[in-house]
C-alpha cells in the first residue's frame, strides 16, 4: 500500500486487537467438545451441552463455576485445573481460522491480541500457527490483569502499553463476552462468526452487546478496516 507521510502518522496511532480463540484460531468448538465431555464424566448423566456453550468467551473457571451452579453440582479446586489442562490442550491444536494470516497481513497498522486465555497458551498458539509475526510481544491475557472479560481490563491494558486512545483502536471478537469486554472499553468492535462453532442467533447477539457489524468472512477484514479508517464513528450495515 503506498501512503503519503500524512496517512502513515495516521496508521501510528491506530491499533487493531484480536482475540484469540474464535477470531485468530479456530478453536472455540474444539474446547467446547472437550469441556462437555469432561463434565459428562465428572457428572454422569447431566446434560452439560445446553449449559455450556452459551458461556463459551468467558474464562474456563467461570464456565465451570457458572455449569455446577446451574446443575447443582460441584467441582474440586484440582478437578477444575484439569478441565482447563485438558481443555487447553485440545484447542491449542486447533487450526488458525481461515485466511487470518492473508487478512493480518493486508492491514497497514500494528496488532495486539487481547485474550481470556493464559499468556503461556497465547503465546504457544501464536507460535505454532506462526501468527506471532504478526502481534510479537504484544499480546494481552486474563492472567495479566486484575478482572477478565466481560471487563475491559485487558483491552484498556493493551490501548495503555501501545499508547493508543481507545477510539483508535479497532477489535475483532467472537463472543457476546468480548464484545461486551471491548464495548466496555470504548472500543469500536466487529463481530466475527466464520468459526466452527458459530450460529444463526450469533448474529443477533453480537449485534445486541454492541458489535458495529458481525462478519463471517476473515477475508474481508481489510475491507471492513479500510472502510473504518475512512469513518472513524464506521457506521455501515
Amino acid at each position: 500500500m503506498n501512503l503519503t507521510p500524512l496517512e502513515r502518522a495516521n496508521l501510528e496511532d491506530r491499533l487493531l486487537i484480536c482475540d484469540c480463540d474464535g477470531v485468530l484460531i479456530d478453536s472455540e468448538a474444539v474446547a467446547a467438545r472437550m469441556l462437555v465431555a469432561e463434565l459428562q464424566a465428572v457428572w454422569p448423566g447431566v446434560d452439560v451441552e445446553p449449559v455450556v456453550m452459551p458461556l463459551l468467551g468467558l474464562r474456563i473457571e467461570a464456565v465451570l463455576a457458572s455449569a455446577a451452579d446451574t446443575v447443582g453440582r460441584t467441582l474440586t479446586h484440582d478437578q477444575v485445573v484439569v478441565i482447563r489442562r485438558s481443555v487447553e490442550a485440545a484447542a491449542m491444536q486447533a487450526p488458525a481460522v481461515q485466511g487470518i494470516a492473508e487478512a493480518l497481513a493486508a492491514v497497514p497498522f500494528t496488532k495486539a491480541c487481547a485474550s481470556n486465555s493464559f499468556s503461556t497458551y497465547v503465546d504457544a498458539v501464536l507460535q505454532r500457527t506462526g501468527l506471532v509475526r504478526f502481534f510479537g510481544e504484544r499480546r494481552f491475557c486474563a492472567d495479566m490483569v486484575e478482572n477478565p472479560k466481560p471487563a475491559p481490563d485487558v483491552y484498556l491494558a493493551a490501548a495503555r502499553a501501545m499508547r493508543v486512545d481507545p477510539l483508535r483502536c479497532l477489535v475483532v471478537e467472537d463472543s457476546v463476552t468480548g464484545v461486551t469486554a471491548a464495548n466496555a472499553a470504548g472500543m469500536p468492535v466487529l463481530g466475527f462468526i466464520g468459526g466452527g462453532h458459530a450460529t444463526e442467533g450469533q448474529i443477533g447477539a453480537l449485534e445486541r452487546a454492541g458489535a458495529l457489524l458481525v462478519f463471517d468472512d476473515m477475508t474481508r477484514l481489510p475491507l471492513l478496516v479500510d472502510r473504518w479508517l475512512q469513518n472513524a464513528t464506521f457506521e455501515i450495515r
